[in-house]
Order: structure tokens, then sequence, then C-alpha cells
């Protein structure tokens, strides 16, 4: 109490003096000293001044330090004028004493300490008489004056007589003499040096003499402070008055009778100082740390000699001294209270730990990477990929939101922001990573904290010497600064560092971390002094330019074990356990919360050592200079504490061993019954934490008041065993949490936040992956990394819902009301068809284009999402706390009932496991939950006098925790586990289950319906009635078809409409909730719409399903007509005497009629269905519909038969609900898709499945109206799938059945689901929205064709044969055995080619020659004139036409005879293809400015002589022929490209390149690194395979790397991909004008192994698929994906240096009938090129030009004519050929007028009205091909297609096989 006291004084008298208006608050003076004498101890106190008359006493330093610790900040220093000049001559001084008096002077300096000299209050040399004396005051001015000279320039502040009363006699001599002194000094130092006169209170009255001769800067004065009697505010207004406002420096103060209860009245002192009419220069509090008892000074004798005062005691003894006492059950008593209601629960993780991505968005290497990477890591592990939360935060955050942490704090990698540590190497990528996990947890309500450096140094600043080079502070500063810049908008509290001792003690110091510099002498030091001046430096940064108005906290985690003295009795241990913590601790903290220097202890150490060990010091600290210790102190707005152990301390010589047990002369211990982790350093001691706070608390934030934030706190457990069930750190966590509560709640200790660390396992650096600190327990076996939360997460969780251990008071859960809409209006029964058919005939004549067009927008606000479940298929828990049996716990025990015997009486546990489910419906942030109410477990008999408690506390539970987390609970009474004793009595063949149901429908509503307000009375009715009692396929198993079937339908829905008006009756009013029953239903389509009896076909069959039992309820109270006149014609022609459908009685149908207040809607597939004349026996439902029903032909498939994906049938169902039964609100209750049990977590195709069903939703409610108020996904988990046992699942969280806990994990499709849900839809990208303006002035508008496809003339006038002349004569190689004899004739007609040019607009076309019928055998040595004019005449058309020629050399059509020669394999052909080059350049290079080498050398290679899909048709060696062709290709562009360079340039002016095309790709699973690496190796395979050595030089590194490895893997002797030689690298590098570049479509990357086969594929290792909503085209392989078009010209424009780039090539194709108005093309055209658009003007890809293929239909290589990608068509029908423009043509021609895309808020452009001759449909009747030949069968289109891709993929397995057995 006393000290704290003394503390408040000083911080009082310092922040009041800083307060005041005089110097700027600057020199305010916390007073210590005099330095006493150790010779004349028994003397008093004041004459035993230190005189210099000896030697400074030793460790005078450490005492000076100590005082500075405490906040003095100056020290009294009184001269003896006789010592210094014994004789009274300044001429004469002893030399001794003045170096004495200098170096004490030094010293206080070094410390921070500023001298108060008094000049004179000692003996005067005796030989100037008195005090009257003349010769006196003379001396004493020349006295003056020397000591000016000697010291001045260590000294500021004097103190000229320190008793005026003592020396004043007569006052004006004296008072001259003061006046030329003070004149005196201010002549020489100016207004920086203050000089003052020294008396007591008593004599103040000398003041009224002594003022009007002098002037003083400040009054010293001497006060006598009496406890009991003395005003000291009273006293020193008249000390102010008196010295008419000069400022008072209370240079001594005396305490008088002041008892320990008397120190209370210390508090009038510090009010006293808050006058502010009084002006404080300083106070002394020496003889007030005189009274105090012993407190912290180290432990020496020395420090009494030195300042008079005993020895103080320390923090640690204080805190040992409370808590040493207590014993063990003391100690461990459990504290059952909450935290403070706003305390932050967190959890961590650190950058180099989870993210991986390691060489992702430009990361620079760390020194952990290299480090890994020199497999100095267990096992060789690395943290390459960790947890891949780089590309996992949606991941991440789900984990976070499950936890319900409110805080989370992650470090941010350095090298990831700038990847050399510098500002200057800033990567983009890096900072839009933490901006997006910034966002998503603000997003998902969780405060982000976030630690600016944890370990993971750029290893560009290590190899600078990292933080042993001082230049670090400036970069870490800057790294600061751009990271609040960035992120504090946001981000709000920030540790600069975390467990900083670590990076000097591991890896500095011992060298077991990176940099592994072992150097516990200098570095570890001077690596800690940096950090600390880093640290300040980052605070001042924040403080300075962004506090006020980011308004955030900055502070620092420092990691410290609690320490024990290993004996308590052994005063020494107490010792040494309190140098432990000064060490590990106060070595970071001291400077920080104290002085800003070190603690005096650890300086004390050190000195001790460095004297013991003058020729082997174990340690050199670095000394902060007062400046920067200025600088340091009070640089925290918190204190972080990062905590895991304690340690027991005894007391050791250490030696001159270095390290904190040598220096610090101690050893450290583990108490053996202390419970061991996964870590050999952690040991479970909890009751640490809460000392460990007590002693932070009073040792660093009594001055300064911050919080405690615990910043981490965490055991791991070893890898192996069970990773989920740590049960050992669920009691880690409960006992370290619960001493923090007893620091809050017994001690008062102001802790804040506790951090549980880690979210999920991670790389613990230098035991990589073996030891696991998480809460989640992360696979690092599996690429995909999931993330399954463990025991200890649920614990957590357990413990953040109930805010700490106390009896969690009630909280008010919110209940979502609802509003009732009840269905007054009486619908007429349905026609026969209904006029519901109006759907087919509106949706079913779409397009294909517009039925899959997607469709962008948003759900209503209030939209509810949700995902389902059902009580057999989760809960288990079969037989426990009275639980009945039901149907299906008697059926499933049955054995062979159920694949593998399966059955749910565990299930996925969740009677058991109530928290883990609550856990995972809460990090989906779903908005309601649907799950049923298991019959059996409320009423094991199935009756109310049954009734099990237990079973209603589950649901009572289940309800209170779904409200809790702000879930709406969505109930269905009745999900078909019925009761086994009701089935023993009928079942639903019994009316008596009407009564029955109802009585549980009451009890439910009763008991739940206060919180329950959605509820529905049965689940898919048309199940129990047709597979149950009809089929007997599901429990109760009766086969009965014809009758039962109705019956039990007919019992059903009066049960629920009795169900409902009880409801309605009873409980509406009350409770506001709304009944409705779950209905299932396929959607229908005819086979033939155009057909009315296939329309009523499908009509009868919505109504045999859905109608059933929606009529009734929905319309009129009865069946449908068209399913009573079915079932009562089919009966009467049975033979019966009336029909097997009941029938209602006109109570019965009033009463059910309007039984619903919403329509739940079940949905999964769609059905094709014609109409059929079924048989009359045996009698059944499903021969009563006369119906024949097949599978949807063109939609995925599912795990589940008779089930596939058809998301277009969801919005005509939708619709067709809406005309059907008078527009009602529709919930659709279940929605999703069975995947094979195998697929765990990675199911993207479930994640389409969602994709595209719920557009189709979107599409139901935006597009056509229809009242959509929610949608369920189904389901919420796997679980046990009825009939299907586990062997598939509907989950969107993978359960491991074969584990005891049934771990939850979530899936691909839980993140997408969530984000669905996150955006209420489908807004419409970034990406996809249109951006408005203008291509460049000169821009290039062109169009495309290739010789062979379109000029025909095969043989004429002397053409030469090509290798596509023999593909396509050659039988099965092209599609329809159509070939280009013909074509599209242009070589007879350039007129009307060009006339469709001039249509178009364009200002080029590019067009290529033929080589072959330039020279027929491919050589100079015979030119074909005719051929060669037909080309001369083409460009002077063009020219004429004022359109520019550009043409590519060879476009594929190689000369056969060259290929005989071996074709491109022959590396002859460089030099034939250079002369064919020189030839046309030559003949055509005056006219000609564009050129092309090459089109598609990726073509070439690969599907001409890999696959073997094109000319020449090679495909039997696949993993070398490829690579070797495209080398020749690649050296034939580049000597033909220095050709044109060298030889024609300079005349023609022309540009040359290489056309290259390539799809871009994307990642299958975008949060799945090995997807990515996927996608990055499809692309680089593909455009890099020729753009790399073109435009960088070589071939790229990944595919000389991965090729070579295989090739040396499959034991050859060098790699397939050949190597150019240095000079050919040069001589290729930069042979290009331009990128030309084709582009198609965008393919999806997931990785294949292909094990040992060597082809392109396999070295490609990567398989490609499209996302379902893209649009199709007549081409298998090209899909709309126009986004893709953008991402890979900015590609190219970062890989190879943003060259010009023209677009030589850009379009889609269609099949089938033809259709003049191909509004597809038009919509491809506008996407595409907008994102050329968006390329050229918003990111800067230098884009020159956009070629549209085609201008006209023609053959497309081995497809023939079927897949047409024209912008006109061209009848083949017709011998002429006529050209015919489609709509795609004006509307490009539009697009080139425009220049691009006007905006239309500007109002109507000019350029938009546009036509195009020739767009009416040709005379001619346009041909359908309905059949083909094809391998001698005729067959349709598609089949004959699909046999012609199985053919090239049988003969791609076949030349594999081949290649092995060849070892080829």
């Amino acid at each position: 109490m006393k000290y704290l006291l003394v503390v408040s004084l000083c911080v009082v008298c310092l922040y009041e003096g800083r307060g005041s208006e005089m110097n700027g608050g600057e020199d305010f003076m916390l007073l210590a000293g005099p330095l006493q004498s150790r010779q004349a101890r028994t003397s008093s106190w004041e004459n035993n001044v230190f005189d210099c008359g000896h030697s400074i006493p030793p460790r005078t330093g450490q005492y000076f330090e100590y005082l500075r610790s405490r906040g003095v900040t100056h020290f009294k220093v009184p001269l003896s004028w006789h010592q210094l000049l014994p004789a009274g001559l300044h001429g004469h001084p002893k030399q001794t004493v003045v170096t004495c008096y200098r170096t004490l002077l030094t010293q206080l300096l070094d410390v921070g300490l500023q001298p108060l000299v008094i000049l004179h209050g000692s003996t005067v040399p005796n030989q100037f008489g008195g005090r009257e004396s003349k010769e006196l005051q003379q001396m004493f001015m020349l006295y003056a004056e020397y000591v000016f000279g000697e010291f001045g320039d260590l000294v500021h502040s004097w103190l000229i007589l320190s008793h005026v009363e003592d020396v004043w006699h007569d006052g004006q001599p004296h008072a001259s003499s003061y006046r030329h002194i003070h004149q005196l000094y201010h002549q020489r130092f100016g207004d920086k040096v203050k000089v003052s006169l020294g008396l007591t209170t008593s004599d103040i009255n000398l003041l009224s003499q002594i003022q009007p001769s002098i002037t003083m800067d400040f009054l010293s004065v001497h006060l006598a402070y009496n406890c009991s009697t003395f005003n000291l505010a009273k006293e020193l207004r008249r000390v102010q008055m008196a010295s008419r406002d000069v400022p008072i420096l209370v240079y001594k103060m005396t305490l008088l009778d002041c008892t320990d209860s008397q120190f209370e009245a210390l508090g009038h002192f510090l009010q006293a100082l808050n006058n502010n009419d009084v002006k404080i220069k300083g106070c002394d509090v020496m003889d007030m740390l005189g009274k105090m008892d012993m407190e912290d000074l180290p432990a020496s004798d020395d420090f009494e000699y030195y300042s008079g005062t005993p020895l103080l005691r320390n923090s640690y003894q204080t805190v040992w001294d409370k808590f040493g006492v207590q014993v063990k059950s003391e100690r461990d008593i459990f504290l059952n209270e909450s935290f403070p209601s706003n305390f932050q629960w967190a959890t961590s993780s650190e950058s180099f730990k989870v993210e991986g991505g390691w060489a992702e968005g430009g990361k620079g290497e760390t020194v952990w990477d290299r480090f890994g990477h020199e497999n100095k890591v267990i096992n060789n592990q690395t943290a390459d990929q960790a947890c891949d939360s780089y590309h996992k935060v949606d991941y991440d955050v789900y984990l976070l939101r499950g936890l319900h942490v409110n805080t989370y704090q992650f470090s941010i990698s350095w090298a990831r922001i700038f990847p050399s540590g510098y500002q200057r190497s800033k990567s983009e990528g890096g900072v839009l990573y933490y901006d997006k996990l910034i966002t998503a947890l603000i997003e998902s309500g969780i405060q982000p904290v976030i630690t600016l450096y944890h370990w993971d140094l750029p290893q560009e600043l290590q190899n600078h010497g990292g933080w042993t080079n001082a230049s670090i502070i400036e970069a870490f500063k800057d790294y600061a600064d751009f990271c609040y810049s960035r992120f504090g908008d946001r981000v709000k509290i920030w540790n600069t560092f975390s467990s900083p001792w670590v990076v000097s003690h591991a890896g500095y110091g011992t060298g077991e971390h990176p940099p592994e510099i072992k150097d516990y002498v200098v570095a570890s030091y001077q690596a800690t002094h940096n950090i600390i001046k880093s640290h300040a430096e980052a605070w001042h940064v924040y403080n300075d330019k962004y506090r006020s108005s980011q308004g955030g906290k900055v502070g620092i985690a420092l990691n410290s074990d609690w320490a024990e003295p290993m004996d308590p009795s052994r005063p020494e241990d107490v010792s040494s356990a309190y140098r432990y913590l000064q060490l590990m601790l106060g070595w970071f903290a001291h400077p920080i919360f104290v002085n800003g220097d070190y603690p005096a202890t650890l300086k004390i150490q050190i000195d001790k050592k460095s004297a013991k060990c003058p020729h082997s010091k174990p340690a050199i600290l670095p000394v902060f200079t007062p400046k920067e210790s200025l600088r340091i102190n009070g640089t925290a707005d918190f204190f972080g504490l990062n905590h895991y152990t304690s340690r027991l301390v005894n007391n050791s010589d250490g030696g001159c061993a270095p390290g904190p047990q040598g220096v610090g002369d101690f050893q450290a211990h583990i108490d053996p019954s202390w419970s061991s982790t996964g870590s050999e350093w952690i040991y479970s001691a909890p009751w640490g934490l809460r000392r460990l706070l007590n002693y932070i608390s009073t040792e660093y934030l009594n001055i300064k008041k911050v919080p405690i934030y615990i910043t981490g706190n965490g055991m791991p457990t070893e890898h192996g065993g069970d990773p989920l069930n740590d049960t050992s750190k669920i009691e880690y966590m409960r006992s370290y949490i619960n001493e923090a509560l007893k620091a809050i709640f017994l001690d008062g200790v102001d802790v804040q936040r506790f951090t549980v660390q880690s979210l999920m396992d991670g790389f613990e650096g230098k035991q990589g992956y073996s030891e696991r600190f998480g809460l989640h327990h992360v696979n690092f076996e599996d690429t995909n990394r999931p993330r399954t939360p463990k025991h200890s997460a649920y614990f957590y969780s357990h413990v953040i819902n109930q805010n700490g251990f106390g009896s969690r008071k009630g909280d008010d859960v919110k209940v979502t009301l609802v509003q009732y809409n009840p269905l007054l209006k009486v619908l007429p029964p349905s026609d026969v068809p209904s006029k519901s058919k109006v759907v087919w005939e509106k949706l079913s004549h779409q397009s294909k284009f517009h039925r899959k067009l997607y469709h962008h927008g948003t759900f209503p606000a209030h939209f509810s999402w949700g995902v389902s479940s059902s009580a057999y298929q989760i809960e288990g828990g079969w037989n426990v706390d009275g639980k009945g049996f039901s149907v299906w716990d008697v059926f499933t025990h049955k054995p062979g009932s159920i694949p593998g015997n399966a059955n749910g009486d565990v299930a996925c546990d969740s009677y058991h496991r109530l928290e883990e489910d609550l856990y995972i419906l809460r990090a989906m942030q779903v908005k309601s939950y649907r799950f049923s109410l298991s019959w059996s477990r409320i009423f094991p008999s199935g009756q109310r006098n049954s009734l099990n408690q237990k079973g209603v506390d589950f649901y009572n539970r289940l309800i209170d925790g779904l409200l809790a987390n702000n879930i709406t609970p969505m109930v269905t009474l009745y999900h078909w586990d019925l009761p086994q004793e009701l089935q023993n009595i009928g079942g639903w063949e019994s009316s008596d289950m009407i009564g029955l149901f109802n009585d549980f429908c009451d009890f439910c509503f009763s008991t739940f319906g206060d919180r329950v307000k959605f509820w529905m009375t049965f689940n898919q009715p048309h199940t129990i009635a047709w597979s149950g009692y009809g089929l007997g396929q599901i429990p109760p198993n009766v086969k009965n078809p014809g009758t039962a079937p109705y019956r039990v339908a007919h019992n059903l829905i009066k049960a629920h409409a009795k169900t409902y008006h009880t409801y309605n009756e009873n409980y509406r009013n009350s409770q506001g909730g709304l009944v409705s029953i779950a209905l299932s239903a396929d959607w229908v389509e005819p086979k033939d719409v155009n057909v009315r009896r296939e329309v009523v076909a499908a009509d009868r069959a919505m109504q045999f399903h859905l109608g059933w039992f929606a009529h009734p309820i929905f319309k009129n109270g009865d069946y449908p007509d068209a399913m009573k006149w079915q079932v009562g014609n089919k009966s009467e022609l049975q033979g019966l005497s009336e029909s097997r459908l009941p029938i209602f009685t006109e109570e019965e149908k009033k009463y059910i009629r309007g039984t619903a207040d919403m329509f739940c809607l079940n949905h999964y597939t769609t059905k094709i269905v014609s109409h059929k004349t079924a048989r009359l026996t045996p009698q059944s439902y499903e021969y009563d519909r006369d119906l024949a029903e097949e599978e949807e032909g063109d939609s995925p498939a599912t795990a589940i038969s008779n089930q596939k994906a058809v998301a277009w049938g969801l919005r005509r169902l939708l619709n067709w609900l809406k005309e059907e039964y008078g527009d009602p609100e529709i919930y659709i209750t279940e929605n999703g898709v069975a995947t094979e049990s195998k697929t765990s977590w990675d199911d993207s195709a479930r994640v389409f499945y969602f994709k595209t069903y719920i557009n189709e939703a979107l599409k139901a409610y935006d597009l056509d109206g229809v009242k959509v108020k929610g949608y369920i996904a189904t389901s919420l988990m796997d679980s046990f799938e009825w009939l299907n046992g586990f062997k598939v699942g509907f989950g969107l969280h993978h359960v491991d059945f074969q584990n005891p806990n049934r771990p939850r994990t979530p899936k691909f499709s839980a993140h997408y689901y969530h984000q669905v849900i996150k955006n209420n839809g489908f807004p419409t990208p970034e990406d996809e929205k249109p951006l408005y303006g203008n291509f460049g002035k000169d821009f290039i508008w062109s169009t495309a064709t290739a010789s062979y496809q379109i000029e025909g003339g095969w043989r004429a006038d002397g053409k030469g044969l090509s290798i596509w002349d023999k593909f396509a004569h050659t039988p099965l190689r092209v599609f329809n055995d159509d070939n280009g004899d013909i074509a599209c004739d242009s070589y007879n007609k350039i007129d009307e080619d060009v006339s469709m040019l001039k249509q178009l607009k364009v200002t080029h076309y590019r067009f290529s020659i033929s080589w072959a019928r330039v020279l027929p055998d491919g050589t100079t040595r015979h030119i074909n004139e005719a051929g060669l004019n037909y080309y001369i005449r083409l460009v002077d058309a063009l020219l004429d036409a004022n359109i520019q020629p550009h043409i590519t050399l060879y476009h594929w059509d190689l000369p056969q005879t060259l290929q005989d020669l071996g074709g491109w394999e022959n590396e002859t052909i460089i030099f034939k293809f250079k002369d064919y080059a020189d030839l046309i350049f030559g003949r055509l290079g005056h006219k000609v400015k564009f050129w092309i080498t090459i089109n598609e050398p990726y073509n070439i290679a690969n599907v001409g002589h890999g696959y073997g899909a094109a000319a020449p048709g090679i495909s039997f060696r696949p993993g070398t022929l490829p690579y070797i062709v495209g080398h020749n290709l690649i050296k034939a562009h580049a000597e033909a490209w220095h050709l044109y360079n060298d030889k024609f340039r300079s005349k023609q002016g022309g540009i040359i390149s290489i056309t290259i095309n390539s799809d871009w790709s994307e990642p299958r699973n975008p949060y799945k690194q090995e997807d990515i690496d996927a996608a990055r190796r499809v692309v680089q395979f593909y455009i890099g395979w020729f753009a790399h050595p073109i435009f960088n030089g070589d071939y790229c590194d990944m595919m000389k790397t991965i090729i070579r490895k295989r090739s040396l893997a499959a034991g050859l002797p060098k790699s397939r991909l050949p190597e150019f030689t240095s000079e050919e690298i040069k001589r290729i590098k930069g042979t290009y004008d331009y990128f030309g570049f084709n582009h198609y479509t965008t393919v999806l990357a997931f990785p294949v192994d292909y094990g040992n086969l060597q082809h392109y594929d396999a070295d490609r290792g990567a398989g490609t698929i499209a996302d379902r909503t893209w649009l199709d085209s007549g081409s298998s392989w090209l899909k709309v994906s126009p986004f893709g078009f953008r991402r890979i010209l900015n590609f190219i424009k970062e890989e190879y240096g943003n060259p010009p780039v023209i677009i030589t090539e850009n379009g889609i194709s269609e099949r089938g009938p033809v259709d003049l108005n191909d509004i597809h093309r038009s919509y491809y055209y506008e996407k595409y090129i907008n994102q050329v658009l968006k390329a050229y003007l918003l990111d800067g890809v230098d884009i020159r030009g956009y070629t549209a293929w085609s201008l006209m239909d023609n053959l497309e290589w081995a497809t023939g004519f079927s897949e047409r990608f024209g912008l006109f068509y061209v009848n083949h029908s017709d011998p002429n050929l006529p050209r015919v423009a489609k709509t795609s043509a004006v509307y490009y021609s539009t697009i080139i007028t425009c220049n691009g895309f006007p905006d239309p808020a500007s109002g109507p452009h000019a350029c938009l009205n546009q036509e195009v001759e020739g767009t009416s449909v040709p005379s001619t009747s346009l041909p359908f091909v309905n059949a083909v030949n094809f391998l001698g069968m005729t067959l349709s289109n598609s089949g004959a297609e699909t046999g012609l891709h199985t053919m090239f993929a049988l003969l791609i397995v076949v030349f594999h096989r081949v290649n092995q057995a060849a070892g080829n």
C-alpha cells in the first residue's frame, strides 16, 4: 500500500508537472539523492553526502538505473568546494576530485537521469574568512565560474545555494554574487540552463529581501511535512505568493510523524500538487522512499550505502507472499462464475503455420521457408502448403463461426506483403488475401486482431543480418505503417510482435529456430534491442498517424512461463524465480511498460558476470540512450501475454555460460506430478497463470494502467492415436481458463481477453506436424486439408456460449414471428389436362440457350435459407433414455434389409452430439433448420400415456439451442419413423391413426409451440403410401400396390387436416405459427411437347404424384379429376364394383380444403414421360397412371439411379405450383444430391447441383413471379440414407461413420452454400458487369478463315495434296465423311467473300495460304503460279475494299510430300518452311503488312501428333513426338521471323509473329492448392509451351522440371522434352512483333495421376471439366466462359511483359438445325469482346486488335460441317454455296462501328443503327441432317459424335499400351 502511494505521488507529480504551462512541461523533476558516503555510516544522513573524497562506490550505476526504473528523473549532486579547490584557488584544483565528479555526472546521464548540481551547501575553504568577507564573495564567484567551466557541458539544472538562510547576511553583496553567477551561466549556456536558490519554508520571508535584487529560474524549497497537522496546499500557496509566481521545486521533503495509518494523508499532497494555482517544478521522493518497507531493489548491501534507504520489496515477493502459502486444495479450487459481459473470446493462428501458398501471389521467401527446404524439420516436412489457409479463408472463418468466438488473432506474413521485407517490393496479391480474410471476419461478426510479426522474417532481410541489423527498425516501421494504412480502417487491435523472446532466444541465441544463429553473447541481445525499438517505432507510427482516425490499440504479445521457487523456504530460490521472470518477461516488458530500459536485475547480472568472466563475457547488453528510453517507455495500449506452462527454479551458479540460466544464476525444473503434453516443454500447471497475471499487474501496470490480453494459451497433443478425442486438452483449457477467471474475479486483475492457441493444427516449426495445438484436426495427408472439430472445439464453444463457468442466466431467445395468410380462396378442381399446362407451353419451347442462361439476382431480404435432417437418419440413441422402437428400428435389424446391414442405431449420434450439430449450423449461418421429431422418442408406444420426458428434454435443448443461435426451427412431426406398437395395430391403414397422430401433434404444439412457428405434419406422404404400402420397399413393407396406397393416403390426408384444425383452433392465436405438409414432386416433361396426348400424360403424372395430396389440401378437398377418372375407369375395367380410390364425403372435403398455410415442396429430379396403355393386372397405382417414364438424357447422373440432376425442371415445377394452386407461398423444404460415400469433402458435383438448382428457383422468383419464400438444402450432414444405408451421402458435412466420435467435417459444398446464403442468391459478379467504352482509334477489327476449311479446289490448277486432303479421304477420320474438296469454294468466290467482309465493316481479314497450293511438293523447286495468283487476286480485292490482309503462312495443311519425309518431325522442315516463307514475303510482302508464321502450334504438335485426332493423325508416340514437333515448329517460326526481320522489314514495313492458342484454366475447387496447381500446369503446358521460348527464352521451368523428372522416373536416360542450345535460345527469344492469340473457352482443372504413363496429359498431370452453369456450344470442348478471356489476357501481360496482343481467333459454334437468329453467338461476342475491353481499359493490357472466328461456316476439321462457327451461313444444299448473314453478323458489325460499347446512359448512339445485307433466310430449305453414316451404321448426329469421340479415346489408350510395350 505504501509503495503504491509513493508511485502514485510520483505519477501525479510527473503528470501535473508535465501538464503545467511552464517550460512546455518537459523539465519536471522527480528528485532523488544525493549519494551517501560509505566512510562515515554513524554520522547523520545529511553529513554523509558523498563528496568525491573517496572513489565512487561500486555498482553505483545499477543504483542509478534502479532509480530511473522507478520514474526518478533528476538526482542531486552537491559539490564540495573544499574538495575541488582545497586551496580555494581555481587554478589549483584537485584533479582526482574533478574526475570523480565528471564520472558521477556521466553515469547519471548514461542511465537517463539529469543531475541537479548544488554549487554550494557544504564546507567553505578556511582561508577565506567568514561569511561577511568580500574576498569570500569574490572567490565564490570565481569558484562558480570554475565549476561552470568544468561541468557545464554535463549539467542543465543548478542550485547555487541550497541553504540561502545560512549564508545571507546583509543581502546585497550576496545578491550581487548571485546575479553575476546567474548572468554568467545564462550567457554561456543560454536558456537551456536553469538556476535556482534554495531555502526552507520556515525562512520563506527572506524572499522579500532577496527577490528585488536577483532573478531566479525556479525556487528550491525544503518542506517539513507533518502528516497530522500540516496543510500542504496552504503552505505551497504561501510560498508561491512569496516567490512572485516563480516555479517551485520541492527540493527536499521530510515526512514527520507519518505512521502506517496516516500514509493516507499523502492524498493531501497529491491534491496540493493538483492545484492549478501552484506552479510545481518538481518534487523530492527520497525521504518517502526512506520510509518505505523492503521493495524491489536488487539484492545487494551496496545500495543501502548509496541511498541511506533500506532495501525495498519486489513485486514477485508480494505475489509469492500472497499465493505461496496456499495449500493444494485452496490453489486448485474451481470457480463457477462467469466472465465480464464484454469479455473477448478468441482463438489464433500464425501465418507460416497455417497459410501455405508459400510462393503464391508473389510472396517472398521467409526464414522458415528456407529452414524447411533445407530439411531441418522433422520428417523433412515444410510449410509449403500447411493448412492451405491462403486459399481457404472461407473454411477458416467457417470454423470461427462454429466456435462462436468474437475475436480472431492472426499474424501477417511480412514476406507476403513485402516479399523482400522492404516497401518497394509490395505484393498486391498478398494484400488482397488479408483484405479478404479481414472482410470475411467482420461480415461474420468476428473482430480481427493482427500480429505484425510472428517469427517469419523475410529471408532477404536476414541475408543482411535480420534482427541484429539496426536498419531493420526502419523496414519494420514501414511495414507496420503500410498495414495500418491498408487494414486499419477495419482492424482495431494490433500486436507488433508475438513471443519475441522466442525469436531472440531460439533464433539468435540457441540457434534452434531459423535463422539458426548460435550467439547468446551478442546476437540474442542485439536482436532484442532492435525488436524493442522496432516495436516502439511501430507504436509511435500508429499513435502519431492513425490513432485519431482509426481509434485502435497497439500492444505487444510477450511470452512468459510462471516461475516458482523450487524450495520456497530458501530466499535464494525465491530470488532466482524472480530473476527467471526478469530475464524472460522483464527483458521486453520492463523497457516498454516501466522505464524504457532493461530491468536492473538483468543489467546487474550481466555486469556481475562481466566482472567475473572478463575474458569470456557471457552477455553483452546494448544500451538505450536517454532519448531511446523515453521513446520506448509506455509504448503499449495493452499487455499481451502468451503463457503455456510453469517452471520450478532454484539458485545456481551459472558460471560464465551464456544464456538465461548461466547469466541468471538459476536452473529450471519440472514437477514430475505436472501433466505432460505433446510438447517436451509444456507441462500443465494452470495455477501459474493466475500468479503470473497478478505479477504482471503489480510489476508492470501500476504506472500506466492498460488491460491484459491473454494472446496465447494452449497445449499440443501428439500426432497419432485418436486425433479428435483430445480430453487432455479439454482439461488443460478448463483449468487455465478458470485460473484467468480467478485473477479477474478474485484478484481484480484487468484481463479482457482469452485466446486459445490455436484454431487448427498447423506447422509447428521444427516439430513440423507432429505436435497438434489445434481445436480443429487438419488431415495433412489429404490435399484438401479438411478441418474437423475436435472435442476441445466443442468444449471451448460451450465455455464461450456460457461466458465462463457460471450458471447461465436464461437468455431471452428471439422467436421469429411469421405471418399467417389463410388460404381463403376456394379453387376449382383441375381440368384434364389442367390449365397448368401453360407451363409446358411457356417454358418447354425454350431454346437450350435460354434454358441454360444463368440468371443473376437475389432473393427477398427475409428469404429463409436452411438445411434439413430427420430423426431416424441422424439421431441414433435408438434404445436409450426410454425411446421406443420405430418401424425403421425393426426393419433395419432384419439382416439383408439394408446394404451392409446398416442401421440407424447410432447414425450421426445427434442425440448425444447436439452441441456438434449446433456448431455446424452456426458455422453455416443458416436461418432455419428443418428436423423431425421421433414419435417413439416422445411417446415410446405412440400414445400419450407413455410420455418419455427425456425425449422431450432433448428436443427442448435442440430448439433452445437453435433459437440461441438465431436459427428458426422448422419441425416435421412425422418423417416415416412410426412407433412399432402403432404399426402392430394396423399402422396408417387404420383410421385410428388419425386420432393418435392428432394427439401426438397436440402434445408437440403445446410443449414446443411457444418457440416453434413452422410445422410440417408429414414428410412426403407419397413415399409413405406408395413405397411403404404399395411397393413394400420401406417399412412397414406392405406390398399391396392396388389398394393399400390409396387407403393410406386417405388416412394421411385426414390426419393432416385434423392436426391442422387442432393447431388452428387451439394454438394459433397464442402461438402464431404456420402449419403445412411437405409434398414431394419430380418435374415431368412430356416426351414431345407438341403432341397433346403427351402433354396430357405429363399432366396426369403430376396429378397422380403431387396432386394426389396437394389437390385435396390446396384446391377443393378432393382428389384431382384426372386421378379419379383413371382409377375409376381402371377399377371398372378390372371388374370392380367401385373405384379403388376412396371417396371423401362433402363434409370431409370441406374439412380438408385449405389446411395448409404455405406450400412445402421436396424436389430432386425431372423425368420424361410419354403416354402408354398400361396393363390391368395386377392392380397397381403404377399401372393406373398409363405412363411410361424415362430419364432426361442430357443431364448428369448422381449416386442414386433414376435421380439425374436436371436443374431446369425446378423452375418449371415452381411455375406449375403457381398456376395449379393459386399462387401460394412456397418453401422448398428439400433439395439436394447424393454422392458416393467415398466422396468425402471435395464434392464439386454437389456444388454444381446447388449452383444450378438454386438458380432455377431464383429464376422462378425473379423472372416468373413465383412466391418462393425459402430454400432448404438436403442435408445438413451425411446420414443414414434409408434403403441406401451409408453407401451414399447427401450431406453438406461429411460424417465418418467408422469413427465412434462421428466427426463432422465441412465439405466444399458447405462453404459454397454459405456463400449463397451470405449473398442471398447470385448477385452479378464484378467481372460479369458490362463495361462501356471504346477501343483505340486504330484498333484492328477482323474476322478469319483458313485455307483448307474454305477454299475447296483441292486439285485445281496444279495444287498439291496436303495432309488434310489425305486425312479427310481416310475412312473414319472426319465426321460424316465430310472433306474439304469443295468446302466453301472460296477458291472461286473471292468477290463473295470480300462482299461479306465489307458488310461486316472489318478493317482486316485474316486468312491462310495453302502451302501445297503454292508449292505442290512443299519446296521451291516448283512454284504453282496459278495458286499463287489466287492469293494475289484476293489481296488486291481486299486492298480495293480498304481491308488489310493478315496472312497466316501455315494453318495445318502441310504438303503431303513433306509429310512423307517426316513432316514436322524432320528437322529439315525448318528450312523448307523458311524457303516457303521467303517466297511468300517476296511475292506478297509489298502489299501485306501483317503476318503470322504458324497457327496454333499446340494443335499441330499434340492433337495432330499426340492424340492423332487431326492430320497427320499420328498417335503412337504420344510421349515424345508432340515435343519433337513442337520443338521444330518453334525453330521454324524463329527462322521465318528472322528472315522477315533481316531481309524484308526495312523495305516492306510489316509486322510478323506467331499465333498461339490456349484455354484459360481455373481450379475445379478454388479452395484447394492442388487444383490451383493443376490449373497453373494446364496453362503453362498449353500457352507456355510455345510462348515461353519465344517471349521469355526457353521452355518454362515447370515443363522442363516435370517432364525431366517423369522421364527419369520411367527409366529414360534423359528428358523427353528436347533442349534448345544456348544459341537457339538466343535466336528464338524475341521473335515476335505482337502476341497472336486464339482463345475460345475456360476449363476447370484438377490433378490426375497417370502413374508412369509417358505422354503429354500425364506430364501435365491434370484433368479438366466445365462448370455446369456455362452455356454450351456446338462443340463439346467449348463452353461459354467470358471471364477467362480477361484473365488469360492479363496472364499474357504479366507473364510475357505486356507485349502488343492481336486476338487472332475467338468465336463459338453451333450444331443441329440451322437458325440464322444465332442469339447465342451474339451473346458470346458481346460478353467476350467486353472482357477484352476490360483488359484493355481497366488492366492496361496492350491489345491492338480482335478477330472473330469465323467469317462463314466451313469444314470444322475432324467434325466436318456439323459444327458451324460462321458469322455467315453457307448453304451446302445449294451447289452455288450461297452465303447468308446471321444475326450475329449484324451484332458484330455494330460493335465494329461503335469501336466498342457506347454507354446507354448517354442516350442512343448513331453506331447502333446498323444493317447488314442478306440477313433473310435463304429461299432454299435449310438442311437438317437427322442421320449420318458412321462406321457403316446410320446414327444420329449426337450418336455418331459420341462414337467418334469414344473411338478417339480408345485409340489413345491402345497407343499408350503399344507405347509401353515398345518401351518408347
